[in-house]
């Protein structure tokens, strides 16, 4: 898949999830997907990479890198808890809408009672 594709792919998926916002808090080229105020997805450029990066269960993030060489720890987040998608060969369309989903739905979990009727 291609370097922009990843990023396509990641933005359409979570423009698509209910209650999602995009803003850029950081700036310029640093789009942020939120839910309920608490981020699930980011995707920008990077040392001239297209990434996105995207929230992850500790368990999960270990197993995801183990599989696939341009999954890494998330660039400048909580290298635990997010997972930084690079471009890749093996990085697939499905991949990446998974990914997005479950840090959406991850970030919802989270969530006080009161707020999970997103």
């Amino acid at each position: 898949m291609d370097d922009h594709s990843i990023q396509k792919i990641a933005i359409e998926a979570a423009t698509n999830l209910v209650a999602a916002e995009h803003s850029q808090p950081f700036g310029f080229g640093v789009d942020v997907y939120k839910v309920l105020d608490k981020i699930f997805m980011m995707a920008m450029i990077y040392q001239g990479e297209i990434i996105v990066t995207v929230k992850c269960s500790p368990q999960e993030s270990e197993m995801l890198r183990d599989i696939y060489p341009s999954i890494r720890p998330g660039y400048h987040m909580n290298k635990k808890h997010w997972i930084t998608i690079y471009p890749g060969k093996e990085i697939t369309m499905e991949l990446v809408k998974d990914l997005v989903i479950a840090s959406y739905e991850l970030v919802i979990s989270k969530l006080p009672k009161h707020q999970k009727k997103v």
